[in-house]
């Protein structure tokens, strides 16, 4: 201890080990120091609440070597920076999710997205870090692919003790000081704290974690409408009628007791499934594959994080090899020649189970199938200075036609529209 009654808080400990976490991961130094400590010993060890405060257990700082409290900070920073709250809301909305088991589960699949990007370079591991391979799961996932994969059970038996707080899992404490208590941050102090930890991770290419880097690259991306207005599009074709909609026999129709003697199904929902075809032909650039990327992977989210219900098709004037989302990032956008945007559209049609909704990604400049598809159509079009004249391929801005009538149409660049 240094100085004060005994079993006080250690801030001298606590302080130092914040100062060598900013120092072995600068970027983090804003978002370290915005925290503000609160002593509890209805605390495990440390846990954050949504507000920014971090409570702290003065046995837990006792016991601790300092690299390796350094290393608790940037963990329960993490879950504020990464949003695990407001996340974990969101997810048990959709889900139907609610009391502390599911809330356990949340942080768990929390700390394996994060932990892998946590320690080494300076940072000790705690022994019961909760990492990935425990629960016989991959590395580098998202809370939300981790919370599909594993349920509590043997394996998670010896994470009952884990408790970061309601920063971590969205559910609040009985020490929460709450949105009324002291040196809590608002939500625009919060924001601000996140764009400059982002501005610091862009501005250190190479020096990052991967997982880190991805964060920074989606945290902030400048407001634009057709982002959200292409976000609608696909939300509004996965829930029309039809989209993700099946006979089942899994429960009776309730018409069948008209019927005696027969066995009705009746129409059920399930997750809608998207087939997206990028264009990946010579006259679209590099800044527009990085934007359909970019594209795909809001795709997931709006789907409630469901990566395996979507896709990938690159597309010239063949259709390549379909890809499952896993990380935008890790999709090969082949191609390069010319474009026919047809052979993707008959290539995800063709895929078993079949597509709810389509989305196709493209400046244009290709043929369109001449029938409306089976399913709804999202057409995501790159901006292009619309010239008139015949269409030719090698022209940088010319433009094949407009996409068919039956297509709901998103301009994709600043300032675009929707029709």
């Amino acid at each position: 201890m240094s100085g004060g009654a005994p079993g006080a808080l250690d801030l001298d400990k606590l302080f130092t080990a914040r100062l060598h976490a900013a120092r072995v991961r600068p970027y983090l130094a804003t978002a370290l120091f915005a925290l503000h400590v609160v002593e509890s010993r209805r605390v495990p060890t440390m846990a954050v609440d949504r507000h920014w405060r971090c409570y702290v257990s003065p046995a837990f700082v006792d016991r601790m070597p300092v690299e390796e409290l350094a290393g608790v900070w940037v963990h329960e920073v993490a879950h504020l920076l990464r949003d695990h709250h407001g996340r974990s809301d969101r997810y048990a909305r959709r889900h139907g999710l609610s009391g502390p088991a599911e809330r356990l589960r949340m942080n768990i699949a929390a700390d394996c997205e994060i932990n892998d990007d946590v320690y080494g370079e300076g940072l000790l591991r705690p022994e019961d870090a909760v990492r990935p391979q425990a629960l016989a799961l991959r590395e580098g996932e998202l809370m939300e692919d981790y919370l599909r994969q594993f349920r509590l059970g043997p394996l998670t038996q010896a994470m009952a003790w884990l408790d970061c707080g309601s920063g971590a899992d969205g559910l609040e404490r009985e020490w929460d000081l709450g949105p009324e208590g002291a040196h809590g941050l608002t939500a625009q102090e919060r924001d601000a704290v996140r764009f400059r930890v982002a501005q610091g991770i862009t501005g250190r290419p190479g020096t990052v974690p991967a997982g880190w880097r991805r964060w920074a690259e989606e945290a902030f991306q400048p407001p634009q409408r057709w982002r959200e207005l292409l976000g609608a599009a696909v939300r509004a074709a996965v829930s029309g009628s039809g989209a993700g909609e099946d006979y089942s026999h899994g429960r009776p129709a309730r018409r069948a007791a008209g019927v005696p003697g027969a066995v009705l199904p009746s129409l059920r929902r399930r997750p809608p499934r998207v087939s997206v075809v990028i264009d990946t032909s010579r006259s679209v650039s590099d800044a527009e594959l990085g934007s359909a990327l970019r594209e795909v992977a809001a795709l997931s989210r709006d789907l409630g994080g469901r990566r395996d219900l979507v896709s990938v098709l690159p597309c010239d004037a063949a259709a390549r090899v379909v890809h499952p989302l896993c990380r935008a990032e890790g999709i090969p956008l082949v191609g390069g020649g010319g474009t026919d945007l047809r052979a993707g559209f008959e290539r995800a049609l063709r895929a078993r189970p079949g597509p709810d909704v389509i989305v196709a990604l493209t400046d244009g400049q290709t043929p369109w199938p001449s029938a409306r598809p089976s399913c709804r159509t999202v057409v995501g079009l790159f901006a292009r200075e619309r010239r008139a004249g015949s269409w030719h391929e090698d022209h940088p801005y010319a433009v094949a036609g407009a996409p068919p009538e039956w297509a709901r149409v998103v301009t994709i660049g600043a300032g675009g529209g929707a029709r």
